[in-house]
């Protein structure tokens, strides 16, 4: 199966502990490259997650985000600095003592001196959450293969048709070249008319004229070799799995043997054939780059 490099997928666990939410959005990259945003408190956790993505993912930039919400009973403390209030509680003590003015220092007084009371989230044990984290990144996972897959499909049936319509104007080409080699005998015979008026004509330098012409022009090779790389294409995408560099290095051999083709063309209709050879590879590599 093909696979495109862009995607998307989101997934959600919520147990009576937490929630966890996912999602992983990509597009194209030469390499694997994985941009893991975590939670502070699920740092240790990210090596896991980037290990369980590389047994799926070849190629593609990839942006994982992942969100935890505590929903336990104690999702939230209360934290006093104890030894700060009891800094407080003395230095207020002494301040009464100093200007004789009675004590009158509370706890809530107290409590609300900087720093001495501030709520914090309940410790987490990352390894206890580890299972969850990755049941959901699968869930997400799954979910941007299957886009993946979806819009590789896509790009697979849009370069076959592209490459079926390359054969047809290797085609065009192979037909023209015989009529362009006539077309360049009549030519030839009616220059050397006009110029030998009644003299007889030598038919043996003007067929060596037409053979030299007709090699010089010549594009067997090169048509061969095109239709042995489309073939070679296609072939790729049927059978699938990891090819986009493997076919990105067909298109860039395809665009070789088009441009040959335009260099030997001395003929508008071989010309026009050939630049529209090229315009459908630049097409096919603009789509290649997109495939995993």
């Amino acid at each position: 199966m093909i696979k495109s490099m862009t995607g998307f997928g989101r997934g959600e666990v919520v147990t009576d502990q937490c929630k966890i939410s996912v999602e992983i959005k990509a597009v194209n990259h030469r390499y694997c490259d994985l941009n893991v945003k975590i939670p502070k408190k699920l740092n240790s956790l990210e090596n896991a997650v980037r290990s369980y993505l590389k047994k799926s993912v070849n190629r593609g930039k990839l942006d994982i985000y992942i969100s935890y919400e505590d929903l336990s009973e104690h999702a939230d403390c209360v934290q006093v600095n104890e030894g700060l209030s009891r800094e407080y509680y003395k230095a207020l003590a002494n301040l009464s003592e100093l200007l004789d003015i009675p004590n009158d220092a509370t706890a809530l007084k107290i409590a609300r001196m900087p720093e001495v009371m501030s709520l914090e989230d309940a410790r987490v044990d990352p390894d206890s959450l580890e299972e969850t984290l990755l049941q959901t990144v699968e869930q997400a996972l799954l979910q941007f293969m299957d886009s993946r897959c979806k819009e590789g499909n896509h790009l697979k049936e849009d370069i076959l048709d592209k490459l079926h319509g390359m054969e047809d104007r290797v085609s065009e080409i192979e037909k023209r070249y015989p009529q362009m080699v006539s077309d360049y005998r009549k030519k030839l015979e009616d220059k050397v008319r006009d110029l030998l008026a009644d003299t007889s004509m030598d038919e043996s330098r003007i067929a060596t004229e037409v053979v030299i012409y007709a090699d010089k022009i010549c594009v067997d090779e090169e048509t061969v070799r095109l239709r042995s790389h489309i073939k070679n294409m296609e072939d790729e995408l049927i059978r699938g799995g990891n090819v986009g560099r493997k076919l990105d290095f067909i298109a860039q051999e395809m665009n070789r043997e088009a441009n040959t083709i335009l260099s030997k063309a001395n003929d508008i209709t071989i010309s026009n054939t050939a630049i529209e050879l090229k315009t459908e590879i630049e097409k096919i590599r603009e789509q290649v780059q997109n495939i995993e």
